[in-house]
């Protein structure tokens, strides 16, 4: 199960060993910013019932982007409760699945000389890794919608991991998605850091991205993979570029 950590007073960081994703509470409800793996439901229901609400209390799922490890559970969610599902413009087609940018499954298959690899890949499959529907429903984040949001969540594009890729900063809080990490199962490395470029469609807006986000007023870190980072986030983007 997901391990939960209050970050504010309505901030709450759910992070497991795949993947995280962040809860949003209110007076109204609840907002949850990824979904993590279709597999995971139960996980991400948990996680909203251990704070108190249940699935009609949760307003929306906001994304980061439509990879299947952080969209997957609110496939489930928009089309059996019609729980609304919103992304940066730039990301709906690849919420929709007009296309996919994803690693493939060749690249995938290069890396298996590697143990953390074969481990990975297969814990993966069990959670619906392969797993290609999109979510129809999805629509783009607006200003106005953000502000009807829990948390009113200011957008902060970051594209590179994929062409809509975006961020979020709730509560001073930075919602990173996987534009800066600072773990993955794949890799060696800890701390700030971005994923190997194998899983990112321009690595050169990565980078780009990353000085971005560096030059935020946060010094809370949320990632997509890995756990919650304190400092100033300028750092966070400086260890990451090294």
């Amino acid at each position: 199960m997901a391990e939960l950590t209050a970050i504010t007073d309505t901030v709450h960081f759910a992070r497991t060993e795949l993947v995280n994703w962040t809860l949003v509470t209110d007076d109204t409800g609840i907002l949850v910013i990824d979904a993590g793996f279709p597999g995971q439901r139960d996980e991400v229901l948990a996680s909203v019932r251990e704070l108190g609400y249940d699935i009609d209390d949760i307003h929306a799922f906001l994304l980061t982007h439509a990879h299947v490890d952080h969209f997957g559970s609110a496939i489930w969610f928009a089309k059996n409760h019609g729980t609304p599902v919103f992304c940066h413009a730039a990301e709906v087609g690849h919420a929709h699945r007009e296309y996919l940018e994803q690693v493939s499954l060749l690249d995938l298959a290069m890396k298996m000389w590697q143990p953390r690899y074969v481990v990975w890949s297969a814990t993966i499959g069990v959670k619906g890794a392969l797993v290609r529907d999109g979510i129809p429903t999805a629509h783009a984040l607006t200003e106005e919608v953000a502000a009807a949001l829990p948390g009113s969540p200011m957008a902060i594009p970051s594209p590179g991991h994929t062409g809509g890729h975006c961020s979020y900063v709730v509560d001073g809080v930075l919602v990173s998605g996987d534009a800066l990490v600072t773990a993955h199962p794949v890799s060696t490395r800890t701390g700030p850091q971005l994923l190997p470029d194998l899983f990112n469609h321009d690595q050169a807006g990565c980078e780009r991205s990353l000085s971005a986000l560096g030059m935020l007023d946060t010094d809370v870190l949320l990632p997509g993979h890995g756990p919650v980072w304190r400092g100033p986030i300028r750092e966070a983007a400086e260890r990451a570029a090294r």
